[in-house]
């Protein structure tokens, strides 16, 4: 439930920012993601109250060491548009073997659309040109995380 009032409005972004901050550090100590539900929650923390879609991507070396965790589109309450040469261009900059997609759905409905699954497999398809596998998407919500890969879509 989203409240009107803005100073308890602004106190709830900065509880979530301090949250985003230290799930990221436990992340950066771990070094590595050995499995979706590590990578689910913390991008569950760090996107999942955001009230308009953002598509980002988590990079990882060939021992799935992170390397970095970006936003690289924004889009709108329903959906952002996604570029995947502007994804691959990001994975090359940065010598990424592996990456982990992940979006929000600001509607709280955590169940990926046929447009989710459109993109999956046009940004596996992309990237796996250049030798760079796409492991998971991860769709998040406020309330939860569902991995395309768990379901058999990556």
């Amino acid at each position: 439930m989203r409240t009107k009032n803005p100073a308890v409005q602004q106190t709830d972004e900065h509880i979530l920012a301090a949250a985003e901050v230290i799930l990221h550090r436990r992340l950066k100590r771990l070094g590595k993601i050995a499995e979706p539900a590590a990578a689910g929650r913390y991008l569950r923390s760090r996107c999942g109250h955001f009230d308009r879609e953002v598509f980002g991507c988590i990079f990882l070396d060939v021992r799935h060491q992170i390397l970095a965790v970006e936003d690289l589109f924004l889009g709108s309450l329903d959906g952002a548009e996604v570029h995947p040469r502007e994804v691959a261009r990001r994975a090359l900059t940065l010598n990424a073997a592996c990456v982990i997609a992940f979006h929000n759905h600001p509607s709280g409905n955590l169940e990926p659309s046929t447009a989710d699954r459109s993109v999956t497999s046009r940004l596996k398809e992309a990237l796996s040109l250049l030798d760079i596998r796409l492991l998971d998407h991860i769709v998040v919500s406020a309330d939860g995380f569902v991995s395309l890969a768990n379901r058999g879509w990556v």
